[in-house]
């Protein structure tokens, strides 16, 4: 049996046992019916990951901590991801697949041609949510370091904030002709980078423009135009092939 990865919200250096949180214990007790004894990982996003045994089976579990691993699985290039929320579960995916694809960060948008409304407690009970999918797909990819899930911005504020940004900043644009290739012969190999992607039906021209004034250049995957959820994940793979660590 697959050794359970479990993400710890206590940091887990210099101490000796660790109480995991309900969320841990509940997947350990009640899905993966784990007892006590059982051979953990453990990690808490602050690098690396421990050797962990299981010594209290429970609604809050609790696991001896043993032997650091300094192996980090972080890709050295650094990608946040800007993207327009999309509707029902989509999003939901896209930052699954984003987390294990390797993203430092991402930021969700109000565009133009986003139909989500979020506010309030609704707000912060999606991001609440949207964290513990990227905490999860951690697990489940072998990742350390949890993504960041920034509080959702709308376009003009996110423009202003990017216009400060040193990463190569990019979007995703269909009607462009500029390649990766084209790019870095013209602005180097980045150590950094910020990739804008729009939501169902794209970004509209007007926002596009707007992102090119900031410093964005304009990127093309292809000839066929993607989905808002299937637009990210092919974004991300050759950006990792092309400067990460594909």
């Amino acid at each position: 049996m697959r050794i359970p990865r479990i993400f710890s919200t206590e940091p887990l250096a210099g101490k000796s046992e660790v109480q995991l949180d309900e969320a841990a214990s509940r997947h350990l007790v009640k899905v993966l019916r784990l007892g006590p004894g059982r051979p953990l990982i453990l990690f808490d996003g602050r690098g690396g990951e421990y050797e962990a045994e299981l010594i209290e089976a429970g609604k809050k579990a609790r696991a001896k901590i043993g032997a650091h691993s300094a192996e980090d699985n972080q890709s050295p290039l650094a990608i946040t991801l800007a993207i327009g929320i999309s509707r029902g579960d989509r999003f939901d995916w896209v930052i699954q697949k984003a987390t294990e694809l390797g993203v430092t960060a991402i930021q969700p948008l109000f565009t133009e041609r986003c139909e989500v409304k979020l506010s309030g407690e609704r707000m912060d009970k999606k991001l609440s949510q949207w964290q513990q999918i990227a905490i999860s797909a951690c697990e489940q990819s072998a990742r350390n370091r949890v993504p960041e899930i920034l509080p959702p911005l709308k376009f003009s504020p996110f423009l202003d904030r990017a216009k400060e940004d040193t990463a190569l900043k990019l979007v995703l644009h269909h009607r462009t002709q500029a390649t990766l290739v084209e790019l870095e012969q013209q602005s180097g190999r980045p150590h950094a980078t910020l990739l804008l992607v729009g939501p169902e039906g794209g970004l509209s021209a007007e926002e596009i423009e707007l992102a090119m004034a900031r410093g964005f250049h304009p990127l093309r995957l292809g000839p066929r135009v993607l989905r808002t959820e299937t637009a990210p994940v092919a974004a991300l793979s050759v950006l990792q092939f092309q400067w990460g660590d594909f």
